[in-house]
């Protein structure tokens, strides 16, 4: 099956033509939009990422190229309008799982690094100064740390964490007997945001938990709590955060993802201006950590995306069952 990828950086097309058998591969940095959806012209299907515009006017003229399949290479799909999808008979499928090891040891990386100060300790020894002014961090053990969304990558965060010696407390609509097994306690979100002194946003983004950390959500929190997002950028209101990082309720944010990061993340920016005011106001303060969107990017993810995402074109070129269908 002819496929189109968009987005594509060069380890797409390293770790897909390495596992390639059979399809023929079309690789396009530009992302799949309105402008650009004529280049899948000629392809059976389309490879997309998290930044992807797949709305009902994109899938449209889709459907008018012939594309009868869209393929996620990743496990979110909130960009995709599945309306659209069925009304116009394409396919959806998605990579459900390729590493929950790896969003959820980003997060702990992200918490260790705010906590210790290390990525300014690097930078302070390598510029010769050895001083340990301004580098005091805290114990994780015995803190309280709050997981909103205990699905597989939150599952596994919930498991690091208890070793750290840590006591964790959950947000979910149904709770893990499995976790709760483990002594994790599940507790409706506006008794655990009070108590924690750490919280890690690991659920998917939907119109329910769009801005879930909100100005009230974030009122309810404990000052000088640590806030952690690898999940999806909009589950944050930016506004909101940025305001309790200047009044000192918000004390650490670390984000892998970012509400407008569509034009930033995955390009090299470094001889441009950047026009995006709240992510420049966000990179101004000491305690903010931002990463563009590599809490998936280890090795054994990207193999696990590419065999998937491969083997859901090859089910739908041969008319199979699509276990990994959304629509």
């Amino acid at each position: 099956m002819k496929t189109a990828f968009f987005s594509t950086q060069s380890y797409d097309r390293d770790y897909f033509s390495r596992f390639n058998t059979r399809h023929e591969l079309v690789f396009f940095e530009a992302p799949l939009n309105e402008k650009t959806v004529s280049l899948a012209n000629g392809c059976q299907a389309v490879c997309v990422f998290v930044n992807d515009q797949l709305n009902e006017a994109v899938i449209s003229q889709l459907a008018a190229l012939g594309i009868q399949l869209i393929a996620m290479r990743c496990a979110g799909y909130n960009n995709v309008n599945l309306a659209a999808a069925q009304l116009h008979n394409i396919k959806v499928v998605r990579v459900p799982a390729y590493s929950p090891y790896a969003v959820a040891e980003h997060a702990v990386a992200l918490i260790l690094t705010l906590n210790r100060k290390t990525h300014k300790a690097y930078n302070r020894v390598r510029e010769g100064n050895f001083s340990l002014e301004k580098l005091t961090g805290f114990d994780l053990h015995g803190k309280t740390v709050g997981v909103i969304g205990t699905g597989k990558i939150g599952q596994v965060f919930c498991d690091i964490m208890k070793g750290f010696g840590c006591r964790v407390l959950a947000f979910d609509l149904i709770a893990n007997k499995e976790l709760q097994a483990k002594g994790i306690e599940y507790l409706p979100l506006v008794q655990l945001l009070p108590q924690c002194d750490i919280i890690s946003l690991h659920c998917p983004l939907t119109e329910q938990t769009r801005h879930i950390i909100n100005s009230d959500t974030l009122g309810l929190m404990k000052p000088g709590v640590m806030l952690v997002n690898t999940s999806r950028g909009a589950l944050i209101d930016t506004r909101s955060v940025i305001h309790a990082l200047k009044s000192g309720q918000l004390r650490y944010l670390g984000i892998d993802v970012y509400e407008q990061e569509e034009k930033l993340f995955f390009h090299n920016l470094s001889e441009e201006i950047i026009e995006d005011d709240d992510i420049m106001r966000l990179m101004s303060f000491p305690n903010v950590l931002i990463t563009s969107h590599q809490g998936f990017f280890t090795d054994e993810a990207l193999i696990e995306i590419a065999k998937t995402t491969l083997q859901n074109i090859t089910d739908a070129e041969e008319g199979k069952t699509l276990v990994n269908k959304i629509v």
